[in-house]
């Protein structure tokens, strides 16, 4: 199973390697995703921004009505995770 669950991961890494452009982006996400989904997903992007500019948790959960349990794992996968969240906030820092 864990092969199998991998292959699916990866089948989907690759499918969103092959996006050109933001909109082809978020095309395939809302398509991807239930419109919950998208919400949710997009909190907890603004979470890892916000703990990136060392936001306090209430100052997070008042702005973007999110839990101190999300902001909690946000900050865990953004500290101790694979650095994913930290390589995509650095490279929208950078100038283009």
């Amino acid at each position: 199973m864990n092969s199998e669950k991998n292959s699916f991961s990866q089948d989907l890494a690759q499918a969103f390697s092959q996006l050109h452009n933001e909109q082809e982006f978020f095309r395939f996400l809302r398509d991807l995703l239930t419109r919950q989904e998208l919400i949710e997903l997009t909190k907890r992007w603004e979470t890892a921004q916000m703990l990136a500019d060392k936001t306090p948790y209430t100052t997070i959960s008042q702005e973007i009505g999110v839990s101190s349990a999300t902001i909690a794992q946000v900050s865990r996968w953004y500290k101790k995770g694979l650095g994913g969240y930290k390589l995509a906030i650095k490279r929208l820092q950078s100038p283009r």
